[in-house]
This record gives C-alpha cells, sequence and structure tokens, in this order.
C-alpha cells in the first residue's frame, strides 16, 4: 500500500492526499477530479487523478540498485 501524492502548485513539492492505495489499483481507478489540503502552504489544492501518483516507499526501496563491489 502507498499513498497518493500530488505536487504543490505553490512551491512545488509532493504532498499526500490521503488516500491509500497500490499502484496497480490507481492506474484501474476511474478519471476523477478531487480537493486535498496542503500540509505545506495550508491551501486548498484541486487535482486530477492523471497529475497524481502512488508513493509506495517499499517499491522504491526494492528497486535501488545494490552497491557495486570493486576487487
Amino acid at each position: 500500500m502507498g499513498m497518493v501524492m500530488v505536487k504543490c502548485p505553490r512551491t512545488g513539492h509532493a504532498i499526500p492526499t490521503g488516500i491509500k492505495t497500490d499502484r496497480e489499483s490507481f492506474s484501474r481507478s476511474a478519471v476523477f477530479f478531487s480537493r486535498t489540503r496542503c500540509v505545506i502552504c495550508h491551501a486548498d489544492h484541486a487535482w486530477f487523478a492523471r497529475e497524481a501518483w502512488v508513493d509506495e516507499p517499499s517499491i522504491r526501496v526494492r528497486h535501488r540498485s545494490a552497491p557495486t563491489q570493486i576487487a
């Protein structure tokens, strides 16, 4: 499970929407419009699903490349 994130238009930082899901389920969801209260600038931001992404920390860690060893 991860958190649906959007970009704050004022600061450019990623902010959580409060919606928990996985990438596969989110990609299958209907196109929708929503609003999120920004934890950074404290404004309400309107966004469409196509502007959002799912941040799944467990997947992000798994995709990091292993350090190369020098002999």
